[in-house]
């Protein structure tokens, strides 16, 4: 059995891998990660490797925590992955969009994939049916652009992702919402259409905290998966086993 660790700045996904079977699945703040560490592992004994992935330096008291239980890959531009790597600065690619690179490869390895993962940012990731990745581009995510119009004008509220009525809003917090939710599916969709312009039997994976709330108001044809990063850190592990 595999753990997988996702780790952001204050939260971590914690996913337990049964091959390529997800059979447990938890949040927890990063503070409380080695208590429930060590409830994992009194939960899932067999768990002999974990994939750690991670936006920021972790502590080193986690890590040697996680190391007690079982060997750890810490996922790096370092790490071997099963893709040919096209991206002008390996170095700088983050460890998240790796992973859904990974994903994309096992999952359409014949095909021509993109994936959108809206989260903090929306990344769009392209893989090619010739196995390469390709890159593809960074903008901010929904509630990024809700915090930008609060912090960054005199008068603005901050407001929550809401129901759009309609794209033309007629008060301040129906326009902010036309703007920003409208705003991010119209590009969603504009940079689908640039990638379909492109590439033929083109498959449009969307992920992501915000994936949900944003795929109903899509047009184009996508799948959502919620999980997607997660099976990708699983696939690198298994690959990084050999």
């Amino acid at each position: 059995m595999n753990l997988i660790v996702d780790a952001g700045n204050t939260l971590v996904k914690l996913a337990v891998f049964d091959k390529n079977n997800m059979v447990f699945f938890q949040k927890t703040e990063l503070l409380r990660f080695s208590d429930k560490v060590k409830e994992l592992f009194d939960r899932f004994p067999n768990i002999r490797h974990a994939m750690v992935a991670s936006v920021g330096p972790m502590d080193s008291r986690d890590k040697a925590v996680l190391s007690i239980f079982c060997k750890v890959h810490f996922l790096s531009h370092d790490t071997r992955v099963p893709f040919k790597n096209s991206y002008a600065t390996p170095q700088t690619l983050g460890v998240d969009r790796i992973a859904l690179a990974t994903a994309a490869f096992y999952r359409n390895p014949n095909g021509n994939t993109l994936v959108v993962d809206a989260g903090t940012c929306v990344t769009y990731d392209m893989l090619n049916d010739y196995g390469e990745y390709l890159g593809g581009a960074i903008s901010p995510g929904l509630r990024m652009r809700y915090n930008a119009l609060h912090e960054h004008t005199a008068g603005l509220p901050l407001l929550e992702p809401s129901e759009l009525l309609d794209f033309i809003g007629n008060s301040t917090e129906s326009g902010i919402h036309s703007g920003v939710v409208n705003g991010i599916c119209n590009e969603i969709d504009g940079v689908i259409e640039q990638y379909l312009a492109r590439f033929q039997d083109l498959t449009v994976i969307l992920t992501g905290g915000d994936a949900q709330f944003l795929s109903k108001r899509l047009k184009n044809t996508i799948f959502a998966h919620s999980n997607f990063l997660l099976e990708g850190l699983n696939y690198l592990l298994e690959y990084n086993k050999r």
